[in-house]
């Protein structure tokens, strides 16, 4: 019996590395530089950020969390349900790019991010959930 228990435990330990291949398994649930929602589905990952003032901030994320520059990427985000959906327009500012308009009102909104590598390309879409009750803007 002891054997078997020995067996089991050695198996379940070793479990955390099996994935140990897979280079985004290092970022699940990690937060971005700014401590934003890390897209990482996304090369290079993205960074979504809600300001004090509600407005959207993107920034791409590199290796060890390091930010970089946007190159030609663009960026199309829209927030919310039915007709008080927003798409959002973003400026580029320094290191990252900022949504020309705040997010609409609510708590709990659907998003769509679209990152478009250069003007026409297939975008790379990723979609969830933005909760402000549980991770207020700013935070």
């Amino acid at each position: 019996m002891k054997t078997i228990l020995l067996i089991f435990g050695l198996v379940f330990a070793g479990l955390p590395f099996l994935k140990a291949d897979d280079p985004k398994a290092g970022y699940h649930g990690m937060a971005g530089p700014s401590g934003g929602r890390l897209l990482v589905e996304m090369e290079p990952h993205v960074e979504f950020f809600v300001t004090d003032t509600k407005k959207v901030e993107i920034r791409f994320v590199g290796l060890a969390n390091i930010v970089m520059p946007p190159g030609e990427q663009e960026v199309r985000v829209i927030i919310g349900e039915g007709d008080k959906a927003a798409t959002l327009t973003f400026t580029r500012t320094g290191d990252k790019l900022v949504s020309d308009q705040p997010v609409p009102a609510g708590s709990d909104l659907p998003v769509v991010v679209q990152i478009y590598a250069k003007a026409g390309a297939k975008p790379m879409t990723e979609s969830f959930k933005l909760n402000l009750t549980l991770c207020p803007a700013g935070k």
